[in-house]
């Protein structure tokens, strides 16, 4: 049984909604957002005390993206996964490390200099800077789905779980109003899909039940 830990809207989403989308079998564990602050014994299983972290068998992995690339070659064949064969691999391998290490990452400070610091630590002019910088690095993702329906191969692939996610944490931390209009219209195609659905849903039901509440 594949284990995931979680907390809510956080890069932890991605694996989670890899899951759905290939219906494999797993237990999702929720903790307070960030864990290594309000759930201090989650150091004991991650040191790091980062979201996420999937066990499964003897693997253990934190990165949200790579999580996402070994469900689908360990448990694949899927068309989630461009193969090595296939023209647009190396778009979309590209595509999964832009998901986290250029649109995320400025993400994070944007949520963390506003709303996570006490508010003697907060700053304005960090979180607006970096907000810039992510909204200036979405332009590729704007060009992208200007052209196409999905990001590369002609399908929908786990790129566009990766790159989607970050467009569902800037609608949180109130970005999305700055989308151009070709993200908006593919983040609202996005939020269709069943496998995102069943994964809020599967999120919004294991934070109910181990009564985790929702921090931002």
């Amino acid at each position: 049984m594949i284990t995931l830990y979680h907390c809510y809207a956080a890069r932890s989403f991605r694996p989670l909604w890899m899951l759905e989308e290939m219906r494999l079998a797993y237990e999702l564990k929720m903790l307070p957002f960030p864990p290594r602050v309000f759930a201090k014994d989650y150091l004991a299983i991650n040191p790091l005390g980062t979201i996420p972290y999937m066990i499964d068998g003897e693997t253990r992995m934190t990165e949200s993206s790579g999580i996402c690339h070994y469900l689908g070659t360990r448990y694949g064949p899927t068309p989630l996964i461009v193969g090595l064969d296939e023209p647009d691999y190396g778009a979309f391998l590209n595509w999964m490390y832009f998901s986290d290490a250029t649109l995320t990452f400025p993400q994070t400070l944007v949520l963390r200099y506003t709303r996570l610091e006490p508010e003697e630590r907060r700053n304005p002019q960090v979180a607006t800077d970096y907000a810039k910088w992510f909204l200036g690095r979405l332009r590729a993702v704007e060009a992208a789905a200007g052209k196409a329906d999905v990001l590369c191969a002609g399908r929908f692939t786990a790129a566009d779980i990766a790159i989607g996610y970050a467009l569902r944490l800037a609608e949180r931390i109130g970005l999305a109003k700055d989308f151009g209009p070709n993200v908006s219209a593919w983040w609202q195609r996005l939020q269709t899909r069943d496998g995102y659905q069943r994964a809020l849903a599967a999120e919004t039901r294991a934070g109910e039940e181990q009564q985790v509440a929702r921090r931002f």
